[in-house]
């Protein structure tokens, strides 16, 4: 009698109350007890914040750490290399870093950069960082890579080159030549949520079923692409561990590379994904205004909150365009910017720059570096060519928000 009584009891609580059962949410599946600041540390799991030393105590147990990014956070590369250091403090001489800003053909570079043998000029140059390569500011990336160079921890390129990328957005595989065909690594197109999330992400521009198509096989192949770096890597190196840093979208939910990597070479893995919940006073922040779909799994092992924040060193410009396909000495200033440093310094249209603080000019990159290098209030000497003659100019830089030109 007392059985049947608790089980009426249970069918009443379970038809009368459904309007107060929870919405399951498994991104989620414990909402914290507070809300987080910036510096918070969730597992998403458990719901539980975590200090960083729990964090990556926990996290260097596997072979493959993930760390997504935003590229021109500096909290994010903070938490990068904290993320190396404690990995290379567990295994000393056992740790590789994996990076989504190179591709598999800048690897004699990278190698190079690691062994001593290159400035950072030389580097930066030979990468072709600020032409066809990363081109955010180097400052973002500076710290990790000293400490790789540093510490001679390898540095792996994971990504494809970007003729290769515009070719597959640009058609279908099965139109695609066979050569063409041939550099490809593996591509699983399957993967319903990375499809979901580019529909959302471009759901408002034109172009439709068609853009999409595109996005996907290029996103494709940048994940397929590491996937493969990553495990062609650590197969043919048994014993080593990696950090791979790349973009949030890459890592997060795990359907980008990680997803991928564990096809091909079934390790375990951590991923630290960041959410920015504070955007400093005077950063644009650019991001775009879409919802995403719920996906069915926790973005990341560990969310780190973060503020979106400036990069300390401010950006500046000469503010010329710069022609060194001649073979004269120096490069052409093949045109100048009104109101500029360059406009303010007596600098015109057709003359020639031929040395920057000392240093001879004899490419566009000459001038590029020399200007990366600087900071609002520093001053710079150039040596012009012009028809009257050559002639020294002192340039004083001014802070400004980043455009394109020099």
């Amino acid at each position: 009698m007392i059985f049947r009584s608790l089980v009426i009891f249970l069918l009443a609580l379970l038809l009368g109350g459904c309007a107060s059962t929870p919405k399951w949410n498994s991104e989620m599946p414990y909402q914290p007890a507070v809300e987080p600041q910036v510096g918070d540390i969730l597992h998403m799991a458990t719901g539980h914040y975590v200090s960083k030393e729990q964090m990556l105590a926990n996290a260097v147990l596997q072979p493959l750490v993930y760390v997504g990014e935003l590229h021109d956070n500096p909290s994010s590369h903070r938490l990068q290399l904290e993320a190396l250091q404690a990995m290379a403090k567990e295994y000393p001489g056992q740790v590789a870093l994996g990076m989504e800003m190179f591709t598999v053909k800048q690897q004699d570079v990278l190698n190079r950069w690691v062994a001593g043998s290159l400035t950072e000029k030389e580097f930066l140059r030979e990468s072709l960082w600020f032409t066809e390569g990363w081109n955010f500011d180097f400052e973002y990336y500076r710290a990790l890579l000293e400490f790789c160079r540093d510490n001679g921890i390898p540095v792996i390129g994971l990504n494809v080159d970007k003729e290769l990328g515009r070719q597959v957005s640009m058609t279908p595989l099965a139109e695609m030549a066979p050569e063409v065909r041939a550099q490809l690594p593996e591509m699983d197109m399957s993967d319903p949520y990375q499809r979901a999330m580019l529909e959302a992400m471009i759901s408002d521009h034109a172009g439709g079923g068609t853009m999409v198509d595109s996005f996907h096989r290029r996103q494709t192949l940048w994940d397929e692409t590491m996937a493969q770096s990553v495990a062609d890597y650590l197969f043919a190196n048994p014993g080593m561990h990696m950090l791979v840093v790349a973009g949030g979208w890459h890592v997060e939910y795990g359907f980008g590379i990680p997803r991928r990597v564990f096809r091909r070479l079934p390790l375990a893995y951590t991923i630290i994904g960041n959410r920015t919940i504070k955007v400093a006073e005077g950063k644009d922040a650019q991001f775009m205004d879409v919802k995403m779909p719920q996906f069915p799994m926790p973005e990341a092992d560990y969310v780190v909150y973060q503020e979106y924040e400036l990069l300390k060193r401010q950006d500046v410009r000469l503010g010329v365009l710069l022609d060194d396909k001649d073979d004269e000495a120096g490069v052409l200033v093949a045109g100048v910017m009104p109101g500029s440093v360059a406009e303010m310094g007596g600098i015109a249209k057709g003359e020639r720059i031929l040395s920057f603080d000392g240093e001879i000019v004899h490419d566009n990159f000459d001038v590029i570096y020399a200007v990366k290098k600087k900071s609002p209030g520093d001053t710079g000497l150039l040596v012009i060519s012009g028809d009257g003659g050559e002639r020294s100019v002192e340039i004083t830089f001014i802070g400004q928000e980043k455009k394109h030109g020099m």
